[in-house]
């Protein structure tokens, strides 16, 4: 998925902008950079984080970067901040999100004869690359920033580092947030509230969908008002988010605690210990056992010195490696227990699979599996969410196959979760993973425990609803 962050300060910001950068690095997966403007020009470092810390790649580039203003970000694909000449000036841009429509809008950029684009290392276009090109087709940073966000089928939120301070815009629908933070000299940008306390700042204000704001030191300007339609990302609050986080003033470990303490009222299973997966599954396990009063417990202790996040390898056989050695079990909370695990998520089931059978081995009597939201049967339109290349490697999208023949079809009855076709598309995952029990998040009680309206939630990888799927290209309105 990404993050990034902004700094203008009246002071060198740089400590700050590393500080700052690196409180997003749950978000990415291959590429960490930050970009700093100083009266000599500017200054910039991209690495790849891949198989390291964002800290350890950068620590010595810090040394030697200097200026009142900067951007940095952790990018899932493409390296980032592009530093851009255009009629516009000299600026660095850092993007997050996805372009859906980028072949359409880079074939739209070739008819004008006057633009080029640069192939990313792994093939394709660098979608920074090309908002970029849009934004310099209009007559200011605000027209153009303004033009391309209205473009993109997707989402993109945008950092622009100028001369004139920092530009910030969250995208149309607000899929991803953009949080402004202030201390006394200082002013800072952000997609995690977390990045803000352990340096001071305190958050002033949240942009809306489609804002368009310049950040200087002497304060926030605002240059394009937010629209009057959200699509927040709910699985921001399920997964993605840091516990320390909030997005729209609702803080992720308060949601997930929610999000475990609703599982639980509807939960008839009788266990000896409840648990999460860690580490996001933790706050909703958490939430179930103080709602049912029964023990949490760590059967699994995570080993986090030297082993990542599991999603973000590039290959499926190292995300499984990953995922294996990085949760050591412990046999004397194990053996012989009725174990309920809490989830974020099932989205392949592939290296859950193998967490269960170890559960067994290690002489478990039953295992449950409680995830924290309904069954994912719709690949994400909007954001970079899972590195499944189809729908199908989604467990409830390959259960509906098998049930319905190898086609896809009563799409609205398996997103239901009172209907028979869900409850048989959900026995067919827990028996794929052998599991004593499955029981999903019902979709009413989760966007309950986010507090915010549905009609502002994005929840199309559930139910194939947005708001705005008509007009972006999803699948119902």
């Amino acid at each position: 998925m990404g993050g990034f962050f902004g700094v203008v300060s009246n002071e060198d910001c740089c400590l700050d902008l590393f500080y700052g950068t690196d409180y997003h690095s749950h978000l990415g997966t291959c590429r960490g950079g930050l970009a700093v403007l100083n009266d000599r020009g500017f200054a910039r470092n991209i690495h790849d984080i891949t198989n390291a810390q964002f800290r350890s790649k950068f620590e010595s580039d810090i040394k030697t970067m200097h200026g009142p203003s900067g951007i940095g970000v952790i990018s899932d694909n493409e390296s980032q901040p592009l530093i851009i000449g255009s009629h516009l000036g000299t600026y660095a841009i850092v993007t997050v999100g996805v372009v859906k429509n980028a072949e359409k809008l880079a074939g739209n950029a070739y008819k004008k004869r006057a633009t080029h684009f640069s192939e990313m290392s792994g093939g394709g276009l660098n979608p920074t690359e090309l908002f970029a090109t849009m934004i310099n087709q209009e007559a200011s940073f605000e027209e153009g920033l303004k033009s391309a966000l209205v473009q993109v089928q997707g989402s993109m939120s945008v950092l622009l580092l100028t001369e004139h301070g920092i530009y910030a815009a969250r995208d149309e629908l607000g899929r991803t947030p953009v949080i402004i933070g202030k201390k006394p000299g200082s002013w800072a940008v952000t997609m995690e509230t977390t990045a803000f306390p352990n340096l001071d700042y305190e958050v002033e204000r949240y942009l809306g969908p489609g804002e368009i704001v310049l950040i200087t030191p002497d304060g926030v300007e605002q240059k394009c008002p937010p629209g009057d339609k959200m699509q927040i990302c709910s699985f921001l609050w399920v997964y993605y988010g840091f516990p320390a986080s909030s997005y729209e003033g609702i803080n992720v470990e308060d949601v997930r605690y929610r999000c475990g303490a609703a599982l639980a009222r509807k939960d008839p299973a009788e266990i000896d210990l409840a648990a999460g997966i860690p580490d996001s599954g933790t706050g909703h396990a958490i939430g179930y056992a103080n709602e049912k009063k029964i023990p949490y417990g760590r059967p699994f202790a995570k080993y986090t010195p030297t082993w990542p996040r599991s999603f973000m390898p590039q290959v499926q056989e190292m995300r499984d490696l990953v995922a294996r050695m990085k949760l050591i079990p412990i046999r004397d909370l194990i053996a012989g227990k009725r174990l309920l695990f809490c989830e974020d998520s099932i989205v392949r089931g592939t290296q859950l699979k193998d967490t269960i059978q170890r559960l067994y081995d290690y002489g478990a009597l039953e295992v449950h599996m409680r995830p924290a939201c309904p069954p994912l049967i719709f690949g994400c339109e909007f954001l970079n969410f899972s590195r499944s290349r189809s729908e199908l490697d989604l467990a409830g999208r390959r259960a509906i196959r098998e049930l319905e023949g190898g086609v896809d079809k009563h799409m609205e009855e398996y997103a239901d979760p009172k209907s028979d076709r869900h409850a048989a598309m959900v026995d067919r995952i827990g028996q794929r993973l052998s599991l004593t029990s499955l029981r999903y998040q019902e979709l009413p009680d989760l966007v309950e425990a986010i507090g915010l309206p549905k009609e502002t939630l994005c929840t199309y990888c559930w139910d194939g609803c947005t708001g705005c799927a008509a007009k972006k290209g999803g699948a119902k309105a």
